[in-house]
């Protein structure tokens, strides 16, 4: 088995020592340093600043206006228009997640349901939130389209069964969802 050794590059005497990675850090952070003292900092008007510092005044200002399209909050479950559920107790999401954050416990459909297509729904539904890396791999293995990640970020358990979130929290934090829900459509 033949291999090809790897030339190192020889670092001068300034590279050795850093000197020169020092300096620009100390350059930008005293970049910055001057421009708050002078109450020019970056972003000022729309993360509601007073000039001194970058940091966003979080009561008042929130990132709701800021948030990009790809940000991925936590996973809840949505209802279909006529308000049924849209879980078919698949299992797909629980199979996906590498966190094992997803727990389903698949039932039969009631009987007085008005749509009686789906074969089972899911009994219990659990996501525990603490355990959660928002990936998005639940939402993507969704065939009904039933989980979907939200926008929100303000997320405060105090306690661990507080951030188990059961199917009732779920789908009061994801409501219903109007009209062809198609994640992939581009047009949407």
């Amino acid at each position: 088995m033949s291999y090809t050794p790897i030339k190192r590059p020889k670092f001068s005497f300034w590279d050795r020592i850093y000197l020169k990675a020092v300096a620009g850090g100390l350059a930008v952070t005293l970049k910055h340093c001057i421009l708050s003292l002078l109450g020019r900092s970056r972003n000022k008007k729309e993360l509601g600043g007073s000039g001194v510092g970058v940091t966003m005044q979080y009561p008042e200002y929130k990132w709701d206006a800021h948030l990009p399209s790809y940000y991925r909050g936590h996973p809840v479950l949505v209802r279909g228009e006529d308000g049924r559920e849209r879980c078919v107790s698949c299992q797909l999401c629980e199979f996906i997640c590498p966190a094992r954050a997803i727990r389903i416990t698949p039932g039969p459909i009631s009987s007085d349901a008005p749509n009686q297509k789906p074969e089972k729904a899911p009994r219990e539904f659990e996501i525990d939130m603490l355990r959660c890396i928002y990936c998005g791999m639940c939402q993507e293995a969704c065939p009904e389209q039933a989980i979907f990640l939200s926008k929100e970020y303000t997320i405060t358990p105090v306690t661990h069964e507080e951030a188990v979130y059961n199917k009732q929290k779920l789908y009061e934090l994801g409501g219903l969802r109007r009209g062809l829900v198609n994640k992939w459509n581009p047009y949407k």
